[in-house]
């Protein structure tokens, strides 16, 4: 069965009537909303839907159910797995929540922010700010990204160890059901224990099981102090050893626990010349701190550091001394996907482990991906403190990506599947924070239980009865 049957013509010709000239777009003009971050897939659809208002969305979403048209959600196309493109399928009509972009309302006594989905994520920590609070989630496509697309997906980011996930900084959710229905469930109340938690299953959902409109967001008190600090270490296994020395020092003021290596920062400055190398001489292995909390954490962080040299598990650490030197560092680490692309990544994984398998997981993926061809490099990098490494896997020096994957077609999924196989064998996720799309939805059908399959696609089934939301995305 394909995943996107053709529309109906004249249903079609009526929404856009409904939603107004600017409401719409297509051919040419869609160009955008077919693109691929990484330049993996192309998407293809009929139609790209902008509607401005959650009831243009639910007369849109009842509408298309009513005919059996296929929606795809649509937030800022960050994403990288497929989740908002149809790969194969001409027949998909996008909807695209980018012109919900209004902060509703903030409650100062509550801490909460009502938002609408398309808004971008940095317009909402500059919103927050504005009320002297802060929204933590935070990470490098923060100025594209939309919260729409951060909860569908349950995006971690670089504040994971201290704030949570996504789904940790949402009190509720307003969100158009498969059959047009508003579900209204924006309250800020932290305790309501009154049936199923509708919230956390339309978070990570994917746009599955519906449309999230709005949101009620978590704000958080603006810490005193910051302090950032980019330390040389010899290993991962040492990068953990730190982390707990760390933890047990600075306690919950821990925020950014992000790991680099040697390989991975020269990447970055070949790329990205205005940026410098903190230390002297090359390191192997590097891990950026960042510590946040009342007057005096950053004397704290500092002894704590002291501490992590002096047990040999530091080898040496730069401390930023003003906000100039502190985006500098964070630069190093936030423009590593782009220097992966451009040095042409082949492979670009998203995987989580337990903590205490990160150093045996890293070495492990070397080895196994680096036994499918000679010469094969692999950048290993990420959020350390909740054990979710990418690894980006390149073809031998000197080779370009084209070429190389011509020449050996198979080369990217045995990529793939062999981080996939590593990770599982540690007792990890194959998605961390990326979601599953239409990438991993074999890998997602391989790796989970039956159980776990069977229960996804019997609250699929009873949600969305027609299969209109995002068919084809997370599972089949």
């Amino acid at each position: 069965m394909p995943e996107f049957s053709p529309p109906d013509q004249n249903v079609l010709e009526g929404i856009k009537s409904l939603v107004g000239p600017s409401g719409w777009t297509s051919g040419s003009d869609a160009g955008r909303y077919l693109d691929d971050p990484r330049g993996s897939f192309r998407g293809k659809g009929c139609l790209v839907l902008r509607p401005d208002s959650t009831a243009h969305v639910s007369e849109i979403v009842n509408r298309c159910n009513a005919a059996k048209i296929g929606i795809i959600p649509y937030g800022g196309g960050t994403g990288v797995v497929a989740g908002q493109l149809s790969i194969h399928s001409p027949d998909a009509v996008i909807v695209s929540v980018e012109r919900l972009n209004r902060v509703r309302s903030i409650s100062t006594d509550d801490f909460v922010m009502v938002a609408e989905a398309g808004c971008v994520l940095e317009t909402i920590h500059a919103e927050a700010a504005r009320h002297d609070l802060m929204f933590p989630l935070s990470m490098a496509s923060k100025g594209s990204c939309t919260i729409g697309g951060n909860l569908a997906t349950n995006a971690g980011g670089i504040q994971v160890v201290r704030h949570g996930n996504a789904r940790d900084l949402c009190l509720g959710v307003e969100a158009v059901l498969p059959s047009g229905e508003i579900l209204d469930e924006l309250s800020p109340l932290r305790k309501n224990n009154t049936g199923y938690d509708l919230r956390h299953l339309l978070i990570g959902s994917e746009g599955t099981l519906g449309i999230i409109t709005a949101a009620s967001l978590m704000l958080k008190p603006v810490d005193a102090e910051t302090v950032t600090a980019f330390c040389a270490l010899r290993s991962p296994a040492d990068a953990l050893t730190a982390y707990r020395s760390l933890r047990r020092d600075i306690g919950d003021r821990l925020s950014g626990l992000e790991l680099m290596s040697g390989f991975g920062l020269d990447l970055v400055l070949r790329h990205f010349p205005t940026l410098h190398r903190p230390f002297d001489r090359p390191h192997d292995w590097f891990l950026l701190v960042e510590a946040s909390g009342p007057t005096g954490i950053r004397d704290q962080t500092e002894t704590a550091l002291a501490s992590c040299i002096e047990q040999g598990l530091v080898k040496d650490a730069v401390v930023a001394s003003s906000e100039g030197q502190r985006d500098a560092l964070w630069q190093l680490r936030e423009t590593t996907p782009e220097a992966n692309r451009l040095t042409g990544a082949i492979c670009s994984s998203d995987t989580s482990v337990p903590l205490g398998q990160i150093d045996a997981f890293i070495a492990l993926t070397h080895e196994t991906v680096g036994a499918l061809y000679p010469g094969l490099r692999i950048n290993s990098y990420g959020h350390i403190g909740d054990g979710n490494i990418h690894h980006n896997v390149f073809p031998p020096e000197g080779m370009p990506k084209a070429g190389f994957v011509t020449a050996q077609p198979d080369i990217v999924e045995k990529a793939r599947h062999a981080i996939n196989d590593v990770t599982v064998h540690f007792g990890g996720s194959i998605s961390a924070e990326h979601g599953i799309g239409r990438l991993k939805r074999d890998d997602l059908a391989a790796h989970a239980s039956p159980a776990k399959l069977t229960l996804l696609r019997q609250i699929k089934s009873a949600i969305d009865p027609n299969g209109i939301m995002n068919p084809g995305a997370l599972i089949g």
